[in-house]
């Protein structure tokens, strides 16, 4: 469950599974990315709950719920992190609710998130690669992910992997500002570059 990239035999870039003690790293990773990321696409304030301490339990929680939760670091520092795991029908589900064929066999993204100042170094490329193949082993043939209209930038790091848009699109409530989503999908024969 974890992938090295290494330059002259030195380690530079690892995934590994992430473990409960590593809640604090995750909500950190979390706060400082969404804030990055996110803070344009949503109301204000919307952000200020990844400050309470119950994030930190949530994170532990997910760790130990059995999800596939990965943790990227360059050198001793944590970078990014990806959560996947079997994709739940509404996820998966085409808009008229039914089921495809392989529902049972796809996977989910549910979050891959990269610290910005550690971006565009092959960090969320390992992470989908690793966790593809940790979910593949384990019998999925495919993934989905949600990713914001209005986040270009993920649309592209998707799209680089053969991920592309299925048709699906959903509007969340986002603290009473409407997010609208696309659905994308791809294939779990993803190589570490």
């Amino acid at each position: 469950m974890s992938g090295t990239h290494s330059v002259s035999g030195v380690a530079l870039a690892r995934v590994r599974g992430a473990s409960v003690e590593d809640a604090d790293v995750l909500a950190a990773l979390h706060r400082a990315t969404w804030r990055a990321a996110y803070s344009a696409l949503l109301p204000p304030g919307t952000l200020d709950v990844l400050d309470a301490p119950q994030v930190r339990e949530a994170w532990a929680d997910t760790v130990r719920g059995g999800a596939t939760v990965l943790i990227a670091t360059e050198g001793d520092d944590p970078v990014g992190f990806v959560v996947a795991g079997p994709a739940p029908e509404d996820d998966v589900a085409a808009a008229d609710g039914t089921l495809p064929s392989d529902a049972a066999h796809t996977m989910l993204v549910s979050t891959l998130l990269v610290e910005p100042r550690w971006g565009r170094r092959g960090h969320g490329g390992r992470l989908l690669a690793v966790a593809a193949t940790v979910l593949r082993d384990a019998g999925a043939t495919r993934g989905i992910v949600w990713v914001p209209v209005e986040d270009p930038a993920s649309r592209s790091f998707y799209r680089r992997a053969g991920w592309i848009p299925d048709g699906t699109v959903r509007t969340l409530d986002a603290a009473g500002r409407p997010l609208r989503e696309l659905r994308l999908t791809g294939p779990l024969t993803l190589t570490l570059v």
